[in-house]
């Protein structure tokens, strides 16, 4: 099929549907132009054909695959991040719940063989939780009781020590050296009061209102 258009020829084969541009010129022919084989034409560029539908979908796709990826690949990130950050949290707890543990058993080391049971009572108070305050209950409390003598003791009940536990061998629990240690005798003495009366003053008013504790 031949073809004229703008002022050049163009031949098209439908068997191939091929095209080709053959310029005008006032010395070519029809005639010429018939006699031109098809190995002396020009062959036109064809557009690519664009993507198919299918084709972009896959692509779409894909891409939101690998976006999906990214996300959990930062979320998978910033989780172990919190985790590396809460593990140093409790070891750094740990390590601290030590170094206090570790220090009160040294307060307690000296304090089991420096001062007079009166100061021994007082040091103590902070460790059960309590202020120095309540020294000002704790002390007219086992002074009435005991007079703050590591020997005291009361025949007719089998009270004996500081704080007058009855029977005396309670305080075995707190430590064998019970029956002369102002510190043994002392450290079980507060921990009666705190699980029976929460607290020296709550121990001495009993005392006031009973006459015992």
């Amino acid at each position: 099929m031949v073809l004229v258009a703008g002022g050049a020829f163009t031949i098209a084969a439908a068997s191939t549907a091929t095209a080709v541009t053959w310029p005008s010129s006032a010395s070519a022919s029809p005639a010429q132009l018939t006699s031109v084989t098809q190995s002396q034409l020009v062959l036109a560029p064809q557009p690519q054909l664009t993507a198919s539908a299918q084709q972009i979908r896959a692509q779409e796709e894909a891409e939101r695959a690998y976006g999906v990826h990214q996300a959990d690949a930062v979320k998978a990130a910033a989780a172990k991040k919190a985790a590396a950050k809460k593990k140093a949290a409790e070891e750094a707890a740990k390590k601290k719940k030590a170094a206090e543990e570790a220090a009160a058993k040294k307060r307690e080391a000296r304090l089991e063989h420096s001062g007079t049971p009166e100061q021994i009572a007082q040091a103590m108070l902070s460790q059960f939780g309590w202020s120095s305050g309540q020294f000002s209950c704790l002390q007219p409390l086992w002074e009435e009781e005991s007079g703050w003598n590591v020997y005291a003791d009361n025949p007719g009940s089998g009270a004996y020590g500081i704080p007058q536990a009855m029977p005396g061998y309670k305080m075995a629990s707190a430590g064998p050296d019970w029956q002369s240690s102002a510190y043994t005798q002392i450290k079980w003495g507060l921990e009666y009061i705190q699980s029976d009366y929460g607290s020296p003053c709550g121990a001495w008013g009993h005392e006031e209102a009973d006459g015992w504790y």
